[in-house]
């Protein structure tokens, strides 16, 4: 039987950065007193748009990984795909967190968007190979 042992550890550590990215919501809307939608506190847009752009694009790219490692790629490759990943989407939402720097948002989402490109070609040529 197949193990997806390195899927599980970097889908353990996006589930912690998703609840890190949920609680920064909380509190800022607490602290601004903003129950729905943003009320126009950017600081409460920008850590809704992590938490929503995190929430948008990591699970298509764990659920290739999974499916990648348990029809036997590498787990060298998946490992690379997992850093990747969690290095992006950590770029990303430190970007909208932070210093906003565009730059740095977008080495996120090329990041990321690279990571889940390449695992769905990797998962067609397995299909078809």
């Amino acid at each position: 039987m197949n193990s997806v042992a390195v899927t599980l550890f970097f889908a353990a550590c996006c589930a912690l950065m998703q609840c890190l990215l949920t609680v920064l919501v909380i509190r800022r809307r607490l602290n601004a007193g903003v129950y729905f939608l943003d009320g126009g506190d950017d600081p409460l847009l920008r850590r809704i748009r992590a938490h929503g752009n995190f929430a948008e694009t990591a699970p298509m790219a764990l659920l290739l990984m999974a499916l990648l490692e348990f029809s036997g790629l590498d787990r060298v490759w998946v490992m690379v795909f997992g850093v990747a990943l969690l290095v992006g989407r950590v770029i990303h939402a430190a970007s909208l967190l932070t210093n906003h720097a565009a730059w740095s948002r977008s080495l996120g989402m090329a990041l990321t968007i690279g990571v889940i490109s390449i695992e769905a070609v990797c998962g067609l040529w397995m299909v078809f190979r």
